[in-house]
């Protein structure tokens, strides 16, 4: 719990010229008695593309703070255009207005502000250098970004819990022992599916019935043809067969290469399907 809470910032004179003062009224509320003052600054942010140009316009202490709602005028000088690159004068900007705690900053308010010429034809046609007392300034106060940290303040009992929280219990655990043995069974297992998913599938007898398709005959024996006679050069003799037996003996020899065919492709279909199947292993680090 904060002890100072910030309850609001007006800005006064807005819009005004690049080289007016700033001026912010800032409410604020004290839960309890502090011990030290607390530090107000005022930043310019004097090009997006480098911190080497921002500017510290202002800091203020204010102290010994009451408990209570308090209420206070900060001034700021206007920044030195010198120390800003020409090409950076005009456009878009940011302001950061912080406060801090014994050197620890526990809230900060950024405003956006653009910065142009006070006449259409300068914004038109802009000239090479800027022309500082033509420039003029708007704030966007109803937009304000307000980021709050947790800081220690005058007690040890006030300072935010470490992050990440101590675990003693946990350096006692040898490594490779107690801790992550479960996950490393769980990779083990997973490993074993991975490695079992790719190997391509086989069915017992599956060989036997494809060559069963070659040694089947037109009477349906399973134990392949009768062995023919050979003739002297490796020729079988086919004398005495007519045309007919001829063309039914082509016919099915060509509906057996069909069905090797389809035995053939459903194993390498079989195949892929047991590859496709494999996961990526996810490993707890």
């Amino acid at each position: 719990m904060s002890v100072v809470s910030l309850l609001g910032v007006k800005v006064v004179n807005n819009p005004a010229k690049f080289t007016d003062k700033y001026e912010f009224e800032i409410t604020f509320e004290c839960l309890e008695a502090l011990e030290k003052d607390l530090e107000w600054k005022l930043t310019y942010v004097g090009s997006a593309t480098s911190d080497q140009y921002d500017q510290e316009l202002d800091s203020l202490l204010v102290g010994p703070v009451p408990v209570g709602v308090n209420k206070f005028l900060f001034e700021a000088d206007s920044p030195n255009t010198t120390r800003i690159p020409d090409a950076d004068i005009l456009g878009v900007t940011v302001i950061l207005l912080t406060c801090a705690y014994d050197g620890r900053e526990f809230v900060r308010v950024g405003y956006y502000v653009n910065n142009e010429y006070d006449s259409e034809e300068l914004n038109a046609e802009p000239p090479a250098k800027p022309i500082i007392e033509r420039v003029k300034r708007n704030i966007l106060s109803e937009k304000p970004r307000v980021t709050r940290f947790a800081i220690k303040w005058d007690s040890d009992a006030s300072a935010p819990p470490e992050y990440p929280p101590e675990q003693p219990e946990a350096d006692l655990v040898a490594d490779g022992e107690d801790y992550g043995v479960e996950e490393a069974e769980e990779e083990a297992e997973e490993e074993a599916a991975v490695e079992t998913a790719e190997k391509p599938i086989v069915q017992p007898g599956e060989d036997a019935e494809m060559a069963g398709v070659e040694q089947e005959t037109e009477n349906g024996n399973e134990n392949g043809p009768e062995e023919e006679e050979m003739s002297e050069d490796g020729s079988v003799d086919i004398e005495g067969e007519s045309e007919d037996e001829l063309e039914e003996e082509e016919e099915a020899e060509g509906e057996g290469e069909g069905v090797e065919e389809d035995a053939m492709e459903v194993d390498d279909n079989e195949k892929q399907a047991g590859a496709s199947t494999a996961k990526p292993v996810t490993v707890a680090s």
